[in-house]
């Protein structure tokens, strides 16, 4: 595959649902831009807003999840009071909300890699958002994840693959890398079963880089998520990123951004700002090329993988 870092960093840019579609999220900084009332309505109106200024700024793809609360569901309304039909829309299943809107519920969120899992979130999303689901990905796979050997479910995801739906995965944990390069290779029936993979890379965990270049090599679309370390990297930025963000006048998340987007593997970043405020101070990142000794500052500021995992575990949902 072609080195995509001389694409318009627009067209290589997505908005992601997952701080707006449900009242509780880990990301830091939500509250200086939520709604102080967390209702339904009051969420729905956030992405919405969001979501046209996303659009007016040439923004094209948006990104749920049926663990997202609300996201499909508020993204699919906004589709068709808007009317827009160039909008690239990519979901997932695995995960299901069980929060019941409970910004303070014990749990948020269930993960099941099974057939009847995937049975019954296909048919949540296809109810919502009928045919405009342009990318469908198994939500936070490991490496250790069943559905490796699950034969059944293969079947059905190949089905899928079949009927047209594009396919892919997205990786989570310390053993992204061996994740990555176990998925890419999944086939059925001798055809490469996914076609796309969605990873956490920041400069704090940037350890799947290679194996992600690798699966860009293959021919695999390459996502880019959490590349603030969900918020992270805006709430309490390291020195090297307060520095370079000074020098250019942007904000610290813009130079965060601007690491993802000047990986030659890296096809599409995901933004998941929690209204549109935080969208345009992200969309700073939007002609910001960072030169090599920031780069190396920037990648100098990696954490063993298994101590960032833990952090973000540890991360409050509110």
């Amino acid at each position: 595959m072609s080195d995509t870092s001389e694409r318009p960093v627009i067209s290589r840019l997505a908005l992601g649902l997952a701080a707006l579609g449900r009242p509780a999220y880990i990301n830091l900084g939500r509250d200086r831009e939520l709604p102080v009332d967390r209702t339904v309505a009051a969420m729905r109106a956030a992405t919405w807003a969001t979501l046209d200024a996303a659009y007016a700024r040439g923004l094209r793809w948006v990104d749920v999840a049926r663990s997202y609360g609300r996201s499909e569901e508020f993204l699919a309304d906004w589709l068709a009071d808007r009317g827009h039909t160039d909008v690239t829309v990519s979901s997932k299943w695995g995960y299901a909300y069980v929060a019941d809107w409970r910004p303070d519920a014990p749990v948020h969120e269930v993960k099941e890699h099974s057939r009847a899992r995937l049975r019954t979130q296909w048919a949540q999303s296809r109810d919502l958002l009928g045919g405009r689901i342009d990318l469908y990905q198994v939500h936070s796979l490991t490496e250790d994840s069943p559905l490796f050997d699950d034969v059944d479910l293969l079947g059905d995801l190949a089905g899928l693959a079949a009927e047209g739906v594009r396919l892919g995965f997205s990786t989570s944990g310390p053993r992204q890398a061996d994740t990555v390069r176990r998925a890419a290779a999944v086939e059925v029936d001798g055809r490469r079963l996914f076609q796309a993979v969605q990873s956490t890379w920041n400069p704090l965990e940037p350890s799947v880089g290679e194996a992600l270049a690798e699966a860009h090599a293959e021919g695999l679309h390459v996502l880019v998520k959490e590349a603030l370390a969900n918020g992270r990297l805006v709430v309490r930025p390291p020195e090297p990123i307060v520095e370079i963000a000074r020098r250019r006048g942007v904000g610290p998340d813009a130079v965060a951004l601007a690491a993802a987007l000047s990986r030659p593997w890296v096809d599409t970043v995901l933004l998941g700002p929690a209204g549109p405020a935080q969208l345009r101070a992200n969309l700073a990142a939007d002609g910001l090329r960072l030169d090599d000794a920031e780069l190396h500052e920037l990648l100098a500021l990696a954490v063993p993988a298994g101590r960032y995992w833990n952090e973000r575990a540890a991360l409050s949902w509110t």
